[in-house]
């Protein structure tokens, strides 16, 4: 079962590799350009995950997808790690894949020659750690 967090990771992703959200059974589009603001995700992307939540909005999906982030949530889909770019996709906990990632429609990706999506990261955190790490190993 894919997680609240494995969901809003994914369409921040894609977002950042420039998939649009269709919402509202696919009758519009929408297109976050700002999707992490510092150690969190940006306004425009929490505003986006909210009308994702919204009822009113319909079915919503990563273009290029046919899983709708309702069906996301429930226990059929995972998020796992896809087998030709690393990206997540979904995949269902039981019965058949879907057949595609949307990277198939990417002609620029995978590219590993720029920097790949990404999740908020906490610099304090981050530096923490690294922090324990060297005085441990100087121990």
């Amino acid at each position: 079962m894919a997680t609240e967090q494995q969901v809003r990771q994914y369409l921040a992703y894609w977002f950042q590799l420039g998939k649009r959200l269709m919402t509202h059974n696919g009758r519009q589009a929408l297109k976050v350009s700002s999707v992490i603001a510092g150690d969190r995700y940006s306004d425009e992307f929490e505003a986006c995950w909210n009308l994702v939540r919204a009822p009113e909005s319909g079915d919503c999906y990563i273009e290029g997808t046919t899983q709708t982030i309702r069906e996301l949530l429930s226990s059929d889909w995972e998020i796992n790690p896809c087998a030709r770019c690393a990206m997540p996709v979904p995949t269902r906990s039981l019965g058949m894949p879907p057949s595609d990632c949307p990277c198939a429609d990417l002609p620029f990706w995978p590219d590993s020659e720029t920097p790949q999506p990404r999740s908020p990261v906490r610099t304090s955190d981050t530096l923490q750690k690294i922090r324990d790490r060297l005085s441990r190993s100087s121990h």
